[in-house]
């Protein structure tokens, strides 16, 4: 049954993601990004971490697509001259097709590295998901969540500016 469900979601996944590229209006692409990030969200279940299945919900298809959708309506993009560049499309699907067999080569071929992190199901069941990644985020890596809370604050005022240009 896991099979089932691993693949359906692969397949709704793969064609949400064709969809935000193909899609000429940016409302679409950016719906269909919600279904990408949802399906992501179904992989974090099947992999028993439902603390970062709901962060993916509340902070990559609630706030950040809601942002997109935020500057995209900002930006006026409706009003703009769209035009289609098919040159570049082929390329980047070949470049898209060796990336995709090499990986597939590394991971039915490859050995894993045999290393192993601190963290165990032990502890994991011990502290909780919740804690770790807490402790994780606001202890170890603090500065890298940092600086990206600051180059997202950042990309704001950018968006901002660049809509007002006309005033």
């Amino acid at each position: 049954m896991e099979v089932i469900l691993f693949y359906l979601t692969a397949i709704v996944a793969i064609m949400s993601a064709i969809f935000v590229t193909q899609c000429r209006n940016p409302v679409n692409s950016a719906l269909n990004l919600i279904t990408v990030f949802l399906c992501l969200a179904v992989y974090y279940v099947m992999l028993e971490s439902p603390f970062m299945a709901a962060i993916q919900i509340m902070v990559y298809a609630g706030a950040i697509v809601v942002l997109i959708v935020f500057v995209i309506m900002l930006l006026n993009l409706g009003l703009a001259v769209k035009e289609r560049y098919t040159h570049g499309m082929a390329g980047s699907g070949v470049l898209a097709a060796i990336v995709l067999f090499v990986a597939n080569y590394f991971i039915r071929y490859g050995e894993a590295t045999g290393t192993g992190g601190s963290v165990t199901s032990e502890v994991v069941a011990s502290y909780g998901h919740t804690e770790l990644i807490g402790r994780a985020m606001f202890v170890d890596f603090l500065l890298p969540f940092e600086i990206a809370s600051i180059l997202l604050l950042v990309a704001i005022v950018g968006a901002v500016i660049i809509s007002k240009r006309e005033v």
